[in-house]
């Protein structure tokens, strides 16, 4: 196995070991539709923020903390699924996941007020959990070894192709025909996944590794390397999605942007989120540490700029496009450090890391409303990027092994 790849080999590859096939790259673009119809379902309430209030009723931290019961039941489902799963096939598992984000979606688009609303993200959060629980793990399965972080960088950047296209084209379907037809948009787009899924996925039974046995002892995953990259994490993604979820607000507020400017810079950090994924699946392949460092301090970096210049809109422009790359290689660069300090056991961490960054998810959306609420946006934006550059320290002093490719 090359260096370079940090996922164990299963029989589950159907072409021989050298070479990746067409259809094996199908299968992995399918995947990466699941991340991006996970992502896409879990944040459009962001850029929908406004209008979703006032049509439910409530006000915008209110709303805003639906991406709280999203991330709060994705962070107790990710880390469960891979001790349930047995030798369950992952195709299917990953169909009726995204049958469950069709389910919360259509919910969404009728719901009434916060109480079904509730309800809605909560069937949303099962299916979330699952997909990206499973999606690294999956995706690296369905390729040659060698081509293994290519494949999880692949299938990652559903999160950021969700920033470029789904957020965006989400956010403009609700101008133009009101929110509920966006979710309602997203629902049909789960049912032909989930049938692509089917046709296109081979046969996954459990990995046969260490973890899917009991032929030789199972190390545990309370590791450094693994427990300096959770909290580096978990700090990170909080300040992000404590500040991200009212970038609406903000953009409205700083430089006082209209609906339709707000969706374009939207698409901005989209596109350069999706550049960041790659170039970040890149460097981190070979130094995961370094590289998701460098992240956390692109992301602290960009939210002080906008809540310093903010009130320009071609420097909140420049924000967002530096917080957009930064983030953007977050959820890959993460992907790959967690799998390269447990090639043993890729599902279990992957599902734990998940659990934690859903987990963040939700406590940076919950810590958002209440900031927001109680002292303002610019507050809220200098807070965040405090708590992204504690990230930065906690990484930087943390003593461990060197997180690379190589172990």
């Amino acid at each position: 196995m090359p260096a370079a790849d940090p996922f164990p080999t299963t029989p589950a590859r159907t072409e021989p070991a050298e070479r990746t096939s067409p259809g094996q790259w199908v299968a992995v673009a399918m995947v990466t539709l699941s991340t991006f119809l996970v992502v896409t379902s879990e944040m459009l309430p962001v850029g929908v923020l406004t209008p979703m209030a006032d049509g439910l009723g409530i006000s915008s931290g209110v709303a805003g903390s639906s991406l709280t019961i999203t991330g709060l039941v994705a962070a107790v489902t990710a880390p469960v699924v891979p001790r349930l799963l047995g030798n369950a096939d992952r195709r299917h598992v990953l169909a009726v996941a995204v049958l469950a984000l069709t389910v919360g979606n259509v919910l969404t688009a009728v719901s009434t007020g916060f109480g079904m609303l509730v309800a809605s993200r909560t069937v949303l959060g099962l299916g979330m959990g699952t997909v990206w629980g499973l999606a690294a793990a999956v995706a690296a399965r369905l390729v040659a070894p060698r081509s293994a972080a290519l494949a999880v960088s692949i299938a990652v950047s559903g999160v950021a192709s969700a920033s470029v296209f789904g957020v965006p084209l989400g956010t403009l379907i609700g101008n133009a025909f009101g929110w509920r037809t966006a979710f309602a948009a997203l629902a049909g787009l789960g049912v032909v996944l989930a049938a692509g899924l089917l046709a296109a996925l081979p046969r996954l039974r459990r990995p046969q590794t260490t973890e899917a046995g009991d032929e030789a002892p199972r190390r545990s995953l309370v590791r450094p390397a693994v427990v300096i990259g959770l909290l580096v994490v978990v700090f990170l993604v909080t300040a992000h999605f404590a500040a991200y979820t009212y970038v609406r607000p903000a953009l409205e507020q700083l430089p006082r942007l209209a609906p339709d400017a707000v969706a374009l810079l939207l698409l901005i950090y989209g596109v350069f989120g999706l550049a960041g994924n790659f170039l970040a699946g890149a460097a981190a392949a070979r130094r995961a540490k370094a590289t998701v460092l460098a992240l956390a301090a692109g992301i602290a970096a960009a939210i002080a700029a906008l809540a310093l210049f903010g009130s320009g809109a071609l420097a909140a422009g420049l924000a967002i496009a530096l917080w957009g790359i930064a983030y953007g290689g977050l959820s890959v660069g993460g992907q790959l450090w967690m799998t390269q300090a447990a090639p043993d056991r890729v599902e279990h961490v992957t599902g734990i890391y998940v659990g934690f960054f859903t987990a963040a998810i939700a406590a940076g959306a919950f810590l958002g409303g209440v900031v927001i609420e109680t002292a303002g946006i610019v507050t809220l934006l200098w807070a965040t990027a405090g708590l992204a550059a504690l990230s930065l320290v906690i990484g930087l002093a943390a003593r461990g092994p060197r997180v690379t490719a190589a172990g």
